[in-house]
């Protein structure tokens, strides 16, 4: 009889051993180990509806993905939940405009009327966020990734409505926290889709910058431009692969918006939100182009005013200890006081009747973009307008060019302060009129000087007021937020794609100036005062970061196993890593040498196996399959070359080895810590 050959022999069992570890390996995966319950009411119904509910996921997941039809369900809710925004914002509008005219004749009570409706409205915004989730307050787009918690959804919900219906006396908007409102929603949905999904997919991430375009979409109905502030504002966490989900997602709730529009009676068909009648022979000279240009240059300057304004502000209100306090204790008391002061100015009867105070947020843009002259060329006085809108902005008495200036000088400061609200409150829309104001009066005086000084008929006194207000408006608010996409945005609102050229021409130039010396945005100043731990905007404050070396700031060295690992040193390394996925393999612990990465599933297995095996002590891997590492940097890297690697290759650690020896090991909690430790010195 043949004696087998022992290496042959070790080589049967390490075999049968490689094949009865996949046979444990995959009984792993597909047997959910839940506590059997022989009592339990209903049984044959309730397998009868679980059955059916597989056969549907089945059935679904042949057509497309689960995330797909993640991606369409983000887009219509976010509109419906946009469109229920919009019609209790507009309710409680017309509750107040209804009471306002009913007490005509009675200054001391439409006085009252004016302001304390506002302040009441905004102070209970305030008490919702003081009370409930202390994070609703804000824009909400700097902490986007975080803060996406379901009490911080439904109090922003509630607080935004309460600050939108306090109208234009705040002169505040709904993007920023609605964007926020999006992302939390699909934060949700990516959880449902990951307990429905067959195979486990990590998405979240895709699911946030999703999410964040279908909130720019459902404001205004706007796709395009939506992925685009996407991708701007985002750009930390995009990448190419989110183009198609974000447009799939976008039309989706911006058709479902549109939609919900016509079916509330608002809208006879699916069209542009602010409706414009631009002429369309001859939309603007070539010569005009050189006034869209300066227009461009201007909206850049006042930006710069602007965010200078914004920024101290925000040293003030972080720095004086006694508005901290008060800030942190008297929010409701503050938001009252504050918006009282703010509607008193804007009082009708007063200094409001040079700022067009009784008009809402959309009908001052809506007025703004008309097309039609505010003043005759033959005589200085205003064309009859709109009773309702345009006539707002002036009368015989009352000048357009001063209504307007008024206007620009006063809500410049006011929107300052009204940032320091602690309640839920958008600021692209207030930015987006200013800037139309801003090209609105430039267009006036262009008609006036034109009528005054040269021959009638010429080409300067029929220009198009409104194309400059559009023109105006992206420039404006793109240089506030560095961003290029409210050029598109401002064309998709209006429908007047003749103007793209101008519009982009004035945006690209404003934005030259307003990113000249390294100025922050306006997200990147908040980002910035807050010390979010937002590597972009941080760079801004801390230049020094930009070239800071992994090997400086890498923090204490990470858990790692050898090669031959037993059970209880695996055991011990699972005990002290709760959150960590997979966990480096090295040579030995004296050599540090790194070989791969081990998941955190198969060191559960073999804990098992060591526990079926009663006589053998096996090794680590003798059990386990070595991955090798995905991602490798070496300490003399930047932080932000690992930052890239981890925002965009969706890769969760990276490995720092010099010489194959394993330093440390980079993953998202770790680079939040470096950034926290970055922020606080700042």
């Amino acid at each position: 009889m043949k004696i087998p050959d022992e290496s042959q022999g070790r080589q049967t069992d390490r075999g049968s051993h490689k094949h009865e570890r996949g046979n444990q390996w995959e009984m792993f995966h597909n047997v959910r180990l839940l506590p059997s319950d022989p009592w339990k009411p209903h049984r044959r119904s309730r397998l009868l509806i679980k059955g059916c509910l597989l056969w549907l996921r089945c059935l679904l997941e042949r057509v497309c993905g689960m995330e797909w039809y993640g991606y369409a369900a983000l887009g219509i809710l976010t509109a419906i939940l946009s469109f229920v925004m919009d019609l209790s914002v507009s309710k409680l509008l017309a509750a107040h405009q209804w009471l306002y005219t009913k007490l005509d004749g009675n200054n001391l009570l439409q006085f009252l009327c004016w302001t304390l409706y506002p302040a009441c409205l905004c102070a209970l915004s305030s008490s919702l966020c003081q009370n409930i989730c202390p994070f609703a307050t804000g824009s909400g787009i700097p902490e986007v990734p975080n803060y996406l918690s379901l009490t911080n959804m439904f109090t922003k919900f509630l607080g935004l409505i309460c600050t939108l219906a306090a109208g234009s006396t705040v002169f505040l908007g709904k993007v920023g926290p609605f964007v926020h409102l999006s992302t939390m929603m699909g934060d949700y949905l990516s959880h449902l889709i990951s307990l429905v999904q067959v195979t486990k997919k990590k998405a979240q991430g895709d699911m946030l910058v999703v999410a964040a375009s279908v909130g720019v979409a459902s404001c205004f109905g706007a796709p395009v431009s939506g992925v685009l502030f996407s991708l701007e504002v985002m750009s930390s966490h995009f990448a190419t692969k989110n183009y198609l989900p974000c447009f799939f997602s976008v039309v989706c709730g911006a058709v479902t918006f549109r939609l919900f529009s016509v079916w509330s009676g608002d809208e006879e068909t699916l069209q542009v939100l602010f409706k414009t009648h631009f002429p369309s022979a001859l939309p603007f000279f070539p010569l005009e182009i050189l006034m869209f240009a300066l227009l461009g240059l201007l909206c850049g300057a006042v930006s710069c005013l602007y965010l200078f304004l914004h920024r101290c502000m925000l040293q003030f209100t972080t720095t004086k200890v006694g508005f901290v306090k008060i800030l942190k204790s008297e929010k409701c008391l503050y938001s009252a006081l504050v918006t009282f002061f703010l509607a008193s100015l804007t009082y009708s009867h007063s200094l409001g009747q040079y700022m067009a105070s009784k008009l809402t947020m959309k009908q001052l843009l809506t007025s703004l973009l008309d097309c039609r002259p505010w003043m005759s060329p033959s005589h200085n006085v205003s064309v009859k307008l709109d009773p309702e809108a345009l006539s707002e902005w002036g009368s015989s008495v009352r000048p357009v060019y001063l209504s307007l200036a008024v206007f620009l000088l006063m809500k410049l400061w006011m929107s300052v302060l009204a940032c320091t609200l602690p309640l839920p409150a958008g600021y692209v829309m207030p930015v987006f009129i200013y800037g139309a104001a801003i090209g609105r009066l430039l267009a006036e005086g262009m008609i006036y000087i034109s009528s005054t000084t040269m021959t009638p008929g010429n080409e300067w006194s029929s220009i198009n007021p409104g194309g400059y207000a559009l023109a105006g408006a992206a420039a404006f608010s793109g240089a506030v937020t560095h961003t290029l996409s409210p050029a598109l945005l401002a064309v998709e609102l209006t429908g007047q794609f003749s103007h793209v050229v101008p519009a982009l021409l004035a945006t690209l130039l404003a934005n030259a100036v307003a990113r000249s010396g390294h100025r922050p945005s306006f997200y990147d100043a908040v980002s910035i005062s807050k010390r979010l731990p937002h590597l972009p905007s941080l760079m801004l404050a801390h230049p020094k970061l930009v070239s800071a070396q992994l090997g400086h700031v890498l923090g204490v060295r990470t858990v790692q196993l050898q090669r031959a690992a037993s059970p209880q040193e695996v055991q011990h390394v699972l005990d002290n890593t709760s959150t960590e996925t997979q966990i480096p393999v090295v040579d030995s612990h004296d050599s540090s040498i790194l070989l791969g990465v081990v998941g955190r599933a198969e060191l559960l297995m073999f804990l098992r196996h060591c526990r079926a095996a009663e006589n053998v002590d096996p090794h680590l891997e003798d059990v386990c399959t070595i991955h090798s590492a995905s991602a490798l940097l070496s300490p003399h890297n930047t932080v932000q070359e690992a930052y890239n690697i981890l925002s965009l290759s969706g890769a969760q650690t990276v490995f720092v080895t010099d010489r194959g020896r394993l330093l440390g090991v980079i993953t998202w909690l770790e680079m939040k810590r470096i950034l926290e430790d970055a922020a606080k010195e700042i």
